[in-house]
């Protein structure tokens, strides 16, 4: 019987790379000559924090971010960005890195494809759903059923067996 797993796994390796790449730009843009800016990415906790002199930096900053991280094919959707604080003469942004399904969009995911018509039986399984149908055309409807859905969180499709 044919099957798969809807995951949201995060490349830290591409996050690394999309981090690096921002530093770079940033040294080479002449808007942010002689203004301290960092951009630190924390592997272990998985979140990314900036540090600017505005707000109005920190918001150009986390736009090159994202951008490269779509060069590097990344869904900005895993970016969790989180409220900015000023603190003296510095503005501090922290963004969590989302990764893994949590059980809330595990039970989204599940229920949408419960909902959809589609016959294929859905069941959680830690941090992925394995998706089981008698036909493989009935699991590539639930792929793109998925992909339209908006769950906040980026979805790939692994481990098809047929």
């Amino acid at each position: 019987m044919p099957s798969m797993d809807v995951v949201s796994e995060l490349e830290m390796f591409e996050v690394n790379h999309a981090v690096a790449n921002t530093v770079k730009e940033i040294a080479t843009r002449f808007d942010f000559r002689g203004s301290k800016v960092e951009v630190e990415l924390k592997e272990k906790d998985k979140l990314i924090k900036l540090v600017a002199e505005s707000d109005f930096q920190i918001d150009q900053v986390r736009a090159m971010l994202e951008n490269h991280f779509i060069k590097r094919k990344i869904d900005p959707q895993c970016l969790d960005v989180q409220k900015m604080e000023a603190s003296g003469k510095e503005t501090h942004q922290t963004i969590k890195l989302r990764d893994g399904l949590d059980s809330d969009t595990a039970k989204k995911i599940a229920k949408a494809i419960k909902e959809s018509g589609l016959k294929a039986q859905a069941s959680i399984q830690g941090d992925k759903v394995r998706v089981t149908d008698k036909k493989r055309d009935v699991l590539q409807e639930v792929m793109a059923m998925l992909r339209e859905q908006k769950l906040g969180v980026p979805l790939q499709f692994n481990n098809f067996k047929d």
